[in-house]
């Protein structure tokens, strides 16, 4: 009986299209489906967007990206102030994010003492639970005043002669918004960071104990160079994640359009402005809710180019290894 079974599952395997039925193919043709759903749908977003925003794209023509004006009483619309407000917090925000997210996911990442670092590993995925406009209210009501008083007016006194320092301070500033994306992008940086390192052989490490370096050696040069296309996309996740925060950074900002800013002053970011004035937009004729739409559009550009050369980047660190010295 058992004979013939075999027999009959072989003549059944043997007749043309089963091995299209199996279920195996259909996995693949639904895992495929998925993928190139993906970016299809980027690209469907992308058009519908730009087909909105095209009376503003033929109006202004490239000048919409350079020029510094925001009227909407006079039609005049520009977006160099916007463009400048996000690059300006997400950079810093990174900048602050970085060192502070390795390092806590070094710390994570050891062994012993793991009550401790349960804990704090805990705490920091934590901070990614909590909504963006609770970020927005404690950047607004304790932040905000405690940085404009022990921060900006000491800093801005003591270096006032340098340009990032300039001009008179305000608690709403690049600098507000910088710290609260910073504390955002926090946890992200912290957890993939830390499943990076933790990935590293520990085969290496030994290695490296044994020739005689030392633990902050053995970090440096063996651990953070092998974990350094992780970390890298670690550092793409919480850039995409402060590029495109909207709550908290609209609370915090000052939402004034200066271009070049001062890292004290107020400014206006993409998506600060997008929430403040698209309901306002409405019925206010057709290039007015052109111009925020091809923000919009300005935006997911941006994004996605920061994206691809990162992904670039990543790719070239994995291929070539840790640079020459």
């Amino acid at each position: 009986m058992r004979n013939g079974s075999g027999v009959l599952i072989a003549v059944i395997a043997r007749r043309p299209g089963f091995e299209a039925r199996l279920p195996a193919d259909r996995f693949k043709l639904v895992t495929a489906v998925a993928a190139f759903a993906i970016p299809a749908l980027v690209l469907l977003i992308l058009i519908l967007i730009g087909g909105k925003s095209w009376p503003a794209i033929t109006h202004f023509g490239p000048g919409f990206l350079i020029s510094r004006q925001w009227d909407p009483n006079r039609l005049q619309f520009g977006a160099l102030p916007f463009i400048w407000g996000t690059l300006a917090t997400s950079a810093i925000a990174l900048l602050l994010a970085i060192p502070i997210g390795v390092g806590v996911a070094l710390f994570l990442a050891e062994q012993g003492a793991a009550r401790i670092r349960g804990a704090i590993g805990i705490g920091v995925e934590l901070l990614a639970a909590i909504p963006s406009v609770v970020y927005g209210i404690w950047g607004l009501y304790i932040l905000a005043p405690w940085l404009l008083l022990h921060v900006s007016q000491p800093v801005s006194k003591s270096l006032g002669w340098l340009a990032p320092f300039m001009g008179p301070t305000n608690q709403f500033s690049v600098f507000t918004a910088s710290i609260v994306l910073a504390v955002m992008v926090l946890p992200t940086m912290a957890s993939v960071s830390r499943e990076v390192i933790k990935a590293v052989p520990s085969n290496l490490r030994e290695a490296s104990f044994a020739l005689g370096a030392t633990w902050w050696e053995t970090t440096w040069e063996v651990i953070l160079v092998v974990a350094r296309p992780g970390i890298l996309g670690a550092t793409v996740l919480a850039l995409g994640r402060a590029l495109g925060e909207t709550i908290a950074v609209t609370m915090t900002i000052g939402n004034a359009t200066n271009v070049p800013t001062p890292l004290f002053a107020p400014a206006y970011s993409i998506a600060s402005l997008i929430a403040n004035e698209f309901t306002d937009a409405q019925g206010q004729g057709v290039l007015y809710p052109a111009a925020i739409l091809e923000l919009a559009l300005v935006l997911m550009v941006i994004t996605l180019l920061v994206n691809f050369l990162a992904l670039r980047l990543v790719r070239r660190v994995s291929r070539d290894g840790a640079p020459a010295r």
